[in-house]
């Protein structure tokens, strides 16, 4: 099928379902209310200040997507660089709500941000949130099931944790629980997170002024009844190694009409918590281990051939096509994803292929994990839906019934 330029176009629909919390006015609904339609956030790139073309930002990405995998395989306490997201959201906090810009990670399970009285803090755009002007703060008791799953945690002045990364940067504050607020009079209310005062290290500063409050627990809830006839489900998997990702069992790959010659172990999750294959909004590309990887630029070469390869990488991604000059659009064949449970993930040609005219070439938006960090190198490795994958489609983590949902959506028509 033939994509019209440009491809660089992304929207995510991020549909929430968490525990509620009474409206404080009759102008603000809480999110149990949105339950069956979601709401609309706007969503920024991390660097959308920039002047860079799509390629040139899919470069950067797949660089940060390279330092996700080398932490990926890490202890539990380090599984993200701080701030290595890739959207923000405009949300507030508290009671009368504050503003604060908030990065989308459903690969991080901590949900934090600067509070004062702050000892050690970093620079950010929006005021640090101060919980004493807040009338619906609540700090977590010691006894709470929150605060003992946390990797490192202690009784003091309520439930303290300290939480590391993958570049030993590190967090210490409080759990509490608050009212967010969404799109202006969306909220939910009783949100476990932390309330940090003593932040360190360099990874906390690569953003520059953006806020680090980390938007990964907040995913959950049940799943409603959503009548779109080409909703894909599949079973989320465990991995009590791994217990922030969201892994599902992916069991092959085809293109266009032709399945890739990859064995279902090339995904498979082993006893020590390696390989597997996770669904990350913050990361950008997808990665496939190097077995999957390697079959698939060998039938996409083969299905565009057409088209003259360029495997230089010079522009940051294993694979590219020239363009034709004066090139309005291409032929991309289908790419499936063979997920658990009989679901059949389709996706076009522009979720997996980008254009850029200013350089000639069109990219496939994926990579190969292997060697990575993420699984155990060599021809495995973790695999990692990324969210160029997951454009255009609504995204729903239903952990009551252990499962993800996706489903083919206009976001721009929301």
């Amino acid at each position: 099928m033939a994509y019209p330029f440009p491809l660089l176009m992304l929207w995510i629909a991020v549909v929430v379902s968490v525990s509620t919390f009474p409206a404080t006015s009759t102008s603000r609904n809480s999110l149990g209310g949105f339950a069956r339609k979601g709401f609309r956030a706007t969503l920024r790139r991390v660097h959308s200040g920039g002047n860079l073309t799509g390629l040139e930002r899919l470069s950067r990405a797949a660089s940060r997507g390279a330092l996700r995998l080398s932490v990926a395989g890490t202890e539990v306490e380090s599984r993200v660089r701080p701030g290595s997201g890739e959207f923000l959201v405009e949300m507030s906090i508290g009671t009368p709500p504050a503003p604060f810009e908030a990065i989308v990670d459903t690969g991080s399970d901590l949900i934090w941000t600067q509070c004062k009285p702050c000892r050690l803090c970093f620079p950010q755009r929006t005021p640090v949130f101060d919980p004493e002007k807040s009338s619906s703060f609540s700090r977590l008791p010691c006894s709470s099931n929150l605060c003992s799953a946390l990797p490192v945690s202690s009784c003091g002045g309520g439930c303290e944790y300290t939480y590391s990364y993958g570049d030993y940067s590190t967090t210490q504050g409080v759990m509490a629980t608050e009212v967010f607020t969404f799109d202006g009079n969306v909220t939910a209310g009783k949100v476990a997170f932390g309330c940090s005062g003593d932040n360190e290290g360099s990874g906390f500063n690569g953003g520059g002024s953006t806020s680090t409050l980390l938007m990964g627990a907040i995913a959950g809830g049940e799943e409603d009844k959503i009548g779109n006839s080409k909703k894909v489900t599949t079973p989320l998997v465990r991995n009590p190694s791994q217990p922030s990702f969201y892994y599902i069992t992916l069991e092959g790959i085809s293109l266009g009409r032709t399945r890739l010659p990859v064995a279902e172990t090339a995904f498979k999750l082993n006893s020590d918590g390696s390989g597997g294959t996770i669904v990350d909004s913050g990361t950008t590309l997808t990665y496939l281990n190097g077995e999957a990887f390697g079959a698939l630029k060998e039938e996409l070469k083969r299905q565009m051939g057409h088209l003259a390869a360029d495997e230089s990488g010079a522009t940051g991604l294993d694979l590219c096509f020239r363009l034709p000059p004066d090139a309005e659009e291409i032929a991309v064949p289908k790419l499936t994803l063979h997920l658990g449970g009989g679901a059949d993930l389709e996706l076009p040609g522009e979720n997996y292929v980008v254009a850029d005219k200013s350089y000639g070439v069109a990219c496939l938006a994926m990579g190969s994990s292997s060697g990575g960090g993420g699984g155990g190198g060599g021809e495995g490795g973790m695999s990692i839906i990324g969210n160029i994958q997951q454009q255009n489609m609504m995204v729903i983590h239903d952990l009551v019934k252990d499962s993800i949902s996706f489903v083919p959506t206009n976001c721009d028509h929301i």
